[in-house]
């Protein structure tokens, strides 16, 4: 096989990501400049955090179509993730809600409590052992843990408790935190919105 030069690389991951997010019905509502700024951005992120999120000392072969993919451990499901909480957090202000004291109650909202506490410990073992897949391992689980969390906890219906939303506006604010931190560590830029 031949080489491919890095130009040609990230023009064809922000080709399939434009693709992606259009089968997605993502950034339909932007103009064109903006939506081709998000598709660079997703584009990026498939590309780094498929190299970054394996071990330093394997291999692994690149696929283009898997790894910009809005589904999996992929860097375009993380920018979602972002996106979606940070759609949250603005409909939330919107309502005049913001966050309050984190009061954990169910299952699901201490087991994202569980993941959050857990980042002080990846960034460590990471820096520790130079391997920054361990950042990897630990975004894409805050990431599955929010949305198990998302679809398992209401957060803004009229019938949760104003402590609750509260409650829940933090956790959700908390993890876009730290989430952003996480790939910026990385690497990784997050869009506003998609």
């Amino acid at each position: 096989g031949g080489v491919m030069r890095l130009s040609d690389l990230l023009a064809q991951a922000q080709d399939a990501a434009a693709s992606r997010l259009k089968e997605a019905g993502l950034a339909a509502d932007m103009d064109e400049p903006e939506r081709d700024e998000i598709a660079r951005l997703v584009g990026l992120s498939a590309i780094k955090f498929s190299d970054l999120q394996n071990a330093r000392t394997t291999n692994y072969i690149f696929d283009l179509d898997r790894f910009t993919a809005f589904e999996g451990k992929t860097g375009p499901y993380l920018l979602y993730a972002t996106v979606r909480i940070k759609s949250l957090l603005r409909k939330a202000e919107k309502l005049g809600i913001s966050p309050g004291p984190i009061k954990p109650e169910t299952k699901t909202e201490k087991a994202l409590v569980l993941t959050l506490d857990s980042f002080d410990k990846a960034l460590a073992t990471a820096e520790a052992k130079r391997m920054p897949h361990i950042i990897c391992d630990h975004v894409f689980a805050l990431a599955q843990a929010f949305s198990k969390f998302y679809a398992e906890c209401p957060i803004l219906a009229e019938s949760v408790p104003q402590d609750t939303k509260r409650s829940r506006l933090a956790l959700a604010a908390l993890t876009l935190r730290q989430l952003e931190l996480g790939l910026e560590l990385l690497g990784i830029e997050t869009p506003a919105r998609m």
